[in-house]
């Protein structure tokens, strides 16, 4: 039903699915999304907020992962819970991630990239990946966490994304979203809320706007910006009278950017000069 209504409007979504047991997601339902038009993305593993809990065991995790990822023919990721660790992701055979967002301070991880444009994450020996971070305000943050009762908030925040020229990324739940009238169950939100955020948009926007995909903003990026120009995140240099490895502030503000995507350095004493 969410894919039919969103073909009335002209849209067509990337699904991220979680491959693991607990969901058993289907080879029929991954032929099905990409015979309509749709796009596959891996959705971590299991929905348990564990992938990062040791770069250990995220390298098992992350042959798993990429197992799917082929099997799926999915070109992005996206994090459960959002969490994101972009340093670890050049261990997936990806072309974008999607972990992240400009600013959501409701999120577990609330560090946003401070952005609502995509950008390069480079990795070893010139690799890299795009990096797509969504800009419009979750479904369940608007609707469950904030209780608002109409898509206000997310047309002003599109018409702020539209007027700088970027890119406007939402995420939304079918979980959360009520297709039977006034049968609505707890922490679900009128379906009627997502079209007529659709209707906004093709009708305040016509002729103006791409209806992509995340795959397709992932092609262009990567065939119009030559290297060279890629914006990627902030280059941060660290200077500190102290040892890297013996002082916690100054390893845990180091990692928490490296983490975010940021390329940091660290000028620091070592233990012998102690």
């Amino acid at each position: 039903r969410l894919m039919a209504l969103e073909q009335r409007h002209g849209f067509r979504s990337s699904f991220n699915l979680v491959p693991g047991e607990e969901y058993e997601v289907s080879d029929e339902l991954i032929r099905t999304l990409d015979q309509a038009g749709f796009e596959v993305g891996v959705h971590g593993l299991e929905h348990d907020g564990k992938l990062y809990s040791s770069k250990q065991s995220f390298r098992v995790k992350a042959a798993m992962i990429n197992s799917y990822i082929a099997r799926w023919g999915a070109k992005g990721f996206r994090s459960p819970l959002m969490q994101h660790r972009l340093g670890w992701l050049h261990g997936l055979n990806v072309e974008y991630d999607s972990s992240t967002f400009d600013t959501d301070p409701f999120e577990p991880e609330p560090d946003g990239v401070r952005t609502i444009f995509p950008f390069w994450v480079p990795g070893p020996d010139g690799t890299g990946f795009v990096e797509l971070p969504y800009t419009l305000a979750q479904d369940f943050a608007l609707f469950v966490v904030l209780r608002e009762n109409n898509i206000n908030v997310w047309k002003e925040k599109l018409d702020w994304v539209a007027q700088r020229g970027g890119m406007a990324m939402l995420i939304t739940h079918p979980d959360y979203m009520c297709f039977d009238g006034d049968r609505k169950e707890r922490d679900e939100a009128p379906v009627s809320f997502y079209e007529e955020f659709l209707t906004y948009v093709r009708e305040k926007y016509r002729d103006k706007y791409w209806a992509a995909l995340p795959r397709d903003v992932n092609k262009f990026y990567r065939e119009n910006v030559p290297h060279a120009a890629r914006n990627t995140r902030t280059r941060i240099c660290m200077v500190a009278h102290t040892s890297y490895e013996a002082d916690n502030r100054v390893r845990r503000y180091a990692e928490s950017l490296a983490a975010r995507g940021d390329i940091v350095d660290v000028i620091a004493l070592s233990p012998s000069q102690q």
